[in-house]
């Protein structure tokens, strides 16, 4: 994930070289600094980040969860406090495409309403129909329609009830692709799997799926062709030998 327009420890021309195709920047964070304004100016974040492949840019509403403390959630969207200078941010729908019209990445997210996904009770079905009415209102905004696929978000908890309910309403919506979201928040894994299946079930099968929140790496985990390595364990810490003996990439 790219938070400050700039990869941590690689430059552009490593990752490219690695074989990443598709990199991730955090609207919340981008617009906070460096600001849409002068990434825009510097030939949007493909120029800014000298990054010649695919961008997929979030919506912003992950914070909702991570920055819950800084955050309070209205239907007209949420109110920030900024975490590195105190400043007030309102992100609704239309600001959060805005931002990312200005980031310019191929693949933008609507502004969903986001809940933990161990979240119970009503809080879960009003941030479902909340996150249908936000994608109406990001279609709406959205400037660029075709320079920059907008891809609906589903959420409906652990609810397979509500998370049909959201995947019925979401696909009558003509958009390019789909993320699966509201998951991998520390659920047990059987609960994961079983609505990420009835998700892939219900989605159009001729247009993209993104399960998110799921990467790994960056908590140290490995994945090889015999499973994982979890590289932080002690075991490791000794450990001189390549993660791969048979991959010649530098690890």
């Amino acid at each position: 994930p790219i938070s400050q327009g700039t990869a941590k420890g690689v430059t552009a021309a490593q990752l490219a070289a690695l074989g990443c195709r598709l990199c991730l920047g955090n609207t919340y964070h981008l617009g906070s600094r460096p600001g849409p304004e002068l990434v825009q100016r510097a030939g949007g974040l493909h120029g800014f980040m000298d990054w010649p492949h695919n961008l997929l840019t979030d919506s912003g509403g992950f914070q909702m969860v991570s920055l819950a403390e800084l955050a309070e959630v209205t239907e007209e969207g949420v109110r920030f406090r900024a975490p590195h200078d105190g400043r007030e941010m309102l992100l609704s729908p239309e600001a959060s495409i805005a931002i990312q019209n200005a980031l310019g990445a191929d693949i933008i997210m609507q502004l969903d309403d986001v809940v933990s996904s161990t979240t119970v009770g009503p809080r879960v079905e009003e941030a479902m129909h909340r996150s249908v009415r936000w994608l109406d209102r990001c279609i709406a905004a959205h400037g660029r329609p075709r320079h920059q696929n907008l891809f609906a978000i589903i959420q409906g908890g652990l609810d397979p009830s509500l998370r049909t309910r959201c995947l019925e309403e979401m696909t009558r919506r003509d958009v390019p692709g789909f993320a699966i979201g509201g998951l991998s928040g520390g659920e047990a894994k059987d609960r994961f799997w079983r609505m990420v299946k009835l998700s892939t079930d219900l989605l159009p099968p001729d247009k993209p799926r993104y399960l998110m929140g799921v990467g790994t790496a960056r908590f140290g985990s490995a994945l090889v062709p015999w499973g994982s390595l979890q590289l932080k364990n002690h075991q490791f810490a000794k450990d001189f030998r390549p993660i791969d003996p048979d991959c010649s990439c530098p690890t």
